[in-house]
């Protein structure tokens, strides 16, 4: 068992649910503001996307992260800057022509999908280590072996740290594999991701099977999304890892409940205690990620 708990707070995240909760983070302020929340709340690390102001919908745009980076970094809160690079992988193929990009498709390279990350310079930034059938329809997020290669590499060369995102155990395969390459420095960061409709199931065995392919060097945390949010919390926490909560992965505190993302945290940290388990402070997180701080 982990006893010494790092906590990642995933602020908003990409997917469709602004019209499914009462009080989603959409606006560069918002978000910084939750991010701040859930540090209070308990938090060492804000994982965060952006919206678009008007329409809530995900965007790539460097000056809304720019707004809620410098937004965090002013305020008195400290917490762990983590930024998703996932964003420009979103693939819509159509069955009437597969040959052609539907409406719904977002696709950038490697590199580009990395902008923000090169401006801002977050502690942390996410690689998605492969791609997947992203529920269900008729999308997919793409991300090639030679993309995350370069993502990689280009991560590396920037001094960020990548928190490599898998959601199948193929995934863990190919982040293992750019370890092995020399693409990622000190001891490797991996988030295994469980229950999003079509990879890895949200269950213990899951979980296991998944860290038992990490490196023993690996750092490691794990997430499940909805009702088996508070589950994997304590499941994580059990088998030797850091834990994930937020309004971008679950929306209820409980059955008829809002969460907020603070809500969320709180709620983290109690089962943590209960497990005898304390939470990290963000300087403690950064000690234990190896990580350098930002000015």
């Amino acid at each position: 068992m982990n006893r010494e708990v790092i906590v990642t707070c995933a602020i908003t995240g990409a997917g469709d649910t602004v019209g499914k909760h009462p009080a989603i983070p959409v606006t560069p302020r918002e978000i910084a503001e939750a991010a701040i929340e859930a540090a209070k709340a308990g938090a060492t690390i804000a994982h965060m996307h952006v919206r678009e102001p008007g329409s809530g919908q995900p965007s790539r745009r460097v000056e809304l992260y720019r707004e809620v980076v410098n937004r965090i970094r002013d305020s008195s809160t400290d917490i762990i800057v983590n930024l998703t690079a996932g964003m420009g992988g979103d693939l819509q193929i159509a069955d009437a022509n597969p040959t052609e990009q539907g409406p719904a498709s977002d696709m950038v390279g490697a590199i580009e999908r990395l902008a923000h990350v090169e401006e801002l310079l977050p502690e942390i930034c996410t690689l998605d280590c492969g791609t997947l059938n992203f529920g269900d329809g008729d999308s997919i997020y793409v991300g090639t072996p030679e993309m995350l290669r370069k993502g990689a590499r280009r991560i590396q060369e920037l001094g960020v740290k990548p928190e490599l995102e898998c959601f199948d155990s193929g995934h863990v395969w190919m982040a293992n594999r750019l370890f092995e390459e020399g693409l990622i420095d000190g001891k490797p960061m991996y988030q295994l991701c469980l229950g999003i409709p079509y990879g890895a199931p949200a269950s213990t065995e899951t979980m296991l099977t998944m860290r038992n392919l990490l490196p023993r060097e690996a750092i490691w945390a794990g997430f499940a999304i909805g009702r088996m949010q508070m589950p994997m919390v304590a499941q994580a926490a059990l088998l030797g890892g850091h834990v994930r909560v937020g309004l971008e992965d679950n929306l209820w505190l409980e059955k008829g409940v809002y969460a907020s993302n603070a809500s969320l945290t709180e709620r983290a940290v109690e089962i943590l205690r209960h497990l005898g388990a304390r939470t990290l402070t963000p300087a403690e997180g950064r000690e234990a990620l190896g990580l350098k701080p930002r000015n």
